[in-house]
Order: C-alpha cells, then structure tokens, then sequence
C-alpha cells in the first residue's frame, strides 16, 4: 500500500487530508510541523507528501529543502497545500522541488487530480 505523510500545523486540516488519502487508498501518517516530518522520514519515507507552507519550528519551503537533501529524499511526491497564492510562492515550491501545488480549501476531487497529474 502506498505511504502518504500529512504535514500540517492545524490538526482539522491533517483530519480532512487523511481522510482523503486513505480514501485513495494511502496508508497515512501525520506530522504538526517540518522537524516533526524529518523525523518521520528519517523513520520510513513516504510516497507522497501533502505539505503546508506556514508552519512552527520548520515551515514548508525549509522542509522539503531538507527532504530533497535527506537519502532517498528525491522519492516522495510533494504536494504543498497552502493558502499562499502568489505566483513567487509558487515558483519558490518547485524550484524547492515541489511536484504540484494545491490551494486550500482542496477536497478529494482535487487531490485526485493533482495524484493524476503526478
């Protein structure tokens, strides 16, 4: 079964994201901030990522920035989630090495199509 980590500090918003995920058939995990995603990858990396951008601690650019330089931290399909709308923001993601970016509020027909694309 494929592995999906949920990186969010508002614990509504990892509830509603691993819901979706396992209802595409991911076996989830979740993570409140960046330093608590390393950790987790550090353990057993994901396939896919849902990543947000305003965290505590380790916010979204800073962790994948250390993801893509972890061992094996090219693996994971990275998903930022965020309500950050600029183009810059944007732009700053993939070039971290994002895969897709999704607005909030996203439900599972999104998600999906985002999964797809990836």
């Amino acid at each position: 079964m494929p592995t999906c980590l949920v990186v969010d500090d508002s614990k509504v918003i990892r509830k509603l994201a691993r819901r979706i995920v396992e209802a595409l058939g991911f076996e989830t995990s979740e993570a409140e901030h960046g330093k608590a995603a390393v950790a987790a990858c550090e353990q057993a990396m994901p396939d896919l990522i849902l990543l947000d951008w305003y965290m505590p601690e380790m916010d979204g650019l800073q962790f994948i920035k250390a993801l893509r330089a972890m061992p094996g931290g090219d693996k994971p399909k990275v998903m930022f989630c965020t309500t950050e709308n600029e183009f810059s923001h944007i732009a700053q993601a993939m070039e971290a090495g994002a895969n897709e970016y999704v607005m909030k509020p996203f439900d599972e027909e999104i998600i999906r199509g985002k999964l797809s694309q990836i």
